[in-house]
């Protein structure tokens, strides 16, 4: 893409960039850049900020920090996103219970897909053996989706606890609509 490529892109977007700034970044003359544009340029390219402030497998080193040695990339954008265990930011405790709530829904959906899956095998066996043993797997996996139920409601209530907003919910395969009150109601 040509640095006017990206500025029709942008103004596209509807936040020019001029290519001629485009340029002066492209070219190292502009050292800093509004982090509105960041955000505008990585939409243009179809990409993630993160990607164009830590250039994972592009660059091997970048400065984590203004006036500090380089180190790797990889390590420079697990810090920018929280995900290094032990950083400052990882500390943070909402991050930490958004990232829990993150995970507990993919359980959650996994449990209850696996509790669907058997239940149509239990079903359709062709024998009494094959059913008895879908019906006992389908209720391991009811039991694992009623326990990630109740971690995600447990987490939603110290989300809140905390002044934060928890996120939204996913689809329940089995209940709809899968929402707060849903959640504290049925759940």
């Amino acid at each position: 893409m040509s640095a006017q490529d990206l500025a029709d892109a942008c103004e596209a977007i509807g936040h020019p960039i001029p290519r001629n700034v485009i340029a002066n970044m492209e070219s190292g003359r502009r050292a800093s850049l509004p982090l509105v544009d960041v955000m505008v340029l990585a939409e243009a390219l179809h990409t993630n900020p993160i990607c164009l402030i830590y250039p994972v497998g592009y660059v091997e080193e970048v400065q984590k920090l203004p006036l500090r040695p380089s180190e790797q990339t990889w390590d420079a954008m697990r810090w920018f996103t929280g995900a290094v265990p032990g950083e400052p930011l990882a500390l943070d405790l909402m991050l930490r219970l958004f990232h829990q709530h993150e995970s507990e829904q993919r359980a959650l959906q996994a449990a209850e897909s696996s509790e669907q899956d058997e239940a149509w095998k239990a079903k359709s066996a062709s024998d009494a053996a094959q059913r008895k043993e879908a019906l006992s797997a389908q209720a391991f996996y009811a039991e694992r989706a009623a326990l990630a139920k109740e971690r995600l409601r447990r987490l939603r209530a110290s989300i809140r606890e905390e002044g934060g907003t928890p996120p939204t919910l996913l689809p329940s395969r089995f209940a709809s609509p899968f929402d707060d009150n849903h959640l504290e109601k049925d759940f």
